[in-house]
């Protein structure tokens, strides 16, 4: 039997668990702040010293759902997971979750099921920002990688606030894009757009196209930055963690990173506004794209020291339980043909 973790799978997904690690804390000191705060305080960030907050919190807890459903998560499991693992949330990092992620905790414990808890909820990237496991139980299956993040950022997102889960269904289609050993940037990126809602996404597509071609445009990052601040009403939401702000963004830096972990996590850091969950999105996806081995031995054993989780053991999990479904699906298609 294969050794998992000397799979090219397992290479994959441990960068896509570091990488999104990294990019959260990376961003965790500007988080809220503008780029000439940041320069003002920090001058360029380009380390970390700490675990991230509620993002990488919240991408452990899906991950947990995944792996107890034998990946096939949907909000009621992830559902389940908050109220068993309560303390998660209201917690040591309790100041760090947004509070709709709070007041749908809370509804759940006291009040509603996990499809109606969302209603009422302001928009943010709180399913966005951690859905990567996603994209890894459905490696190399960006379609299905997004219907599952539609179902699952339900818990969080729903209708007018809708366009949440179109930005939590690109960054999972984006990973699981970047899981395929041919995978680009430009196959990636293309995934994350195509497999939102062509009618129902519109508003997320055409953003994220516009933040795409303005990166496409800029010869630097120092220049796409200027000029996303200069144009903020085109590229800024009132609430800054608005997915139509972070999601976007986020894409458009692994664009201007080429898919560096390290170039498209230090441009979140230095960007600014929601800088934690912008980070560790095009971490993640970066990290699936070139796997661990593209991470500086560093930030790795930084990463894994100050990690509250075990990202390898976590890791080698996700590529278990990645590999058994996708054996029960190809089973579901050798049936299928038997009767065509």
């Amino acid at each position: 039997m294969t050794d998992i973790t000397s799979t090219t799978l397992y290479q994959k997904t441990l960068g896509c668990l570091i990488g999104g690690l990294i990019g959260d804390a990376i961003g965790t000191p500007s988080e809220g702040l503008e780029y000439n705060e940041i320069e003002a305080r920090f001058g360029w960030i380009e380390d970390f010293d700490c675990d991230g907050t509620d993002d990488t919190v919240m991408k452990d807890l899906l991950a947990e759902a995944l792996l107890r459903s034998g990946g096939y998560a949907t909000l009621d499991d992830w559902a389940q997971v908050w109220l068993d693992r309560w303390q998660a949330i209201f917690g040591a990092k309790q100041q760090k979750f947004f509070i709709s992620v709070l007041h749908t905790a809370q509804k759940l414990k006291r009040h509603a099921v996990p499809r109606m808890a969302a209603l009422g909820n302001m928009p943010s990237s709180s399913s966005a920002m951690c859905i990567s496991p996603v994209g890894v139980v459905n490696a190399c299956n960006p379609t299905q990688a997004a219907l599952q993040a539609y179902n699952l950022a339900g818990l969080i997102h729903v209708h007018d606030v809708g366009f949440c889960q179109d930005g939590a269904a690109a960054i999972a289609a984006a990973v699981a894009a970047a899981m395929h050993p041919q995978a680009t940037v430009d196959s990636v990126l293309d995934a994350a757009a195509q497999t939102i809602l062509p009618l129902s996404g519109e508003q997320m597509r055409a953003r994220i196209a516009q933040a795409l071609d303005l990166a496409s445009t800029c010869d630097t990052y120092d220049i796409f930055r200027q000029t996303v601040y200069a144009r903020r009403e085109h590229f800024f939401c009132r609430i800054t963690c608005d997915s139509r702000e972070t999601v976007p963004l986020a894409l458009a830096l692994v664009a201007l990173g080429q898919g560096d972990v390290e170039r498209c996590v230090t441009y979140a850091a230095n960007l600014g506004r929601d800088a934690d969950t912008i980070g560790t999105m095009c971490g993640a996806i970066a990290g699936a794209l070139g796997g661990v081995e593209s991470i500086r031995e560093d930030w790795l054993a930084k990463a894994r020291a100050l990690a509250s989780t075990d990202q390898d053991n976590l890791a080698q999990k996700l590529c278990t339980v990645a590999l058994a479904k996708a054996e029960r699906e190809n089973a579901a298609l050798a049936a299928l043909a038997e009767i065509a």
